[in-house]
């Protein structure tokens, strides 16, 4: 006896998807992204550490976690879940911006 099984969808890993919704996620935001933002709570004593934390503790390259970030500053539904976080974040890369 077979059952059918509905088909997962494309083959693309849901984890490479900002903000995927995931059944009981605070604010709409996935797991991931709730953790990204987290880590940018917490105070790091330099570079090497939080880098360690996002390698180690998120299983993402430091690359792909800024990537990430990046995108979770522009989505409503962080901002929503952590203002002070997000807002400070956002100041930090519109000066960085006008840097440039």
């Amino acid at each position: 006896m077979t059952v059918d099984t509905p088909d997962p969808g494309p083959s693309e890993d849901p984890a490479d998807q900002v903000g995927e919704e995931e059944p009981g996620a605070d604010a709409g935001l996935s797991e991931r992204d709730l953790a990204v933002l987290a880590v940018e709570r917490r105070g790091w004593p330099g570079p090497g550490a939080k880098e360690r934390a996002i390698r180690e503790g998120l299983g993402l390259s430091p690359t792909r976690y800024y990537q990430l970030l990046n995108a979770l500053l522009d989505d409503p539904r962080a901002l929503e879940h952590d203002p002070v976080t997000v807002n400070r974040l956002r100041r930090i890369r519109d000066e960085r911006r006008g840097r440039r």
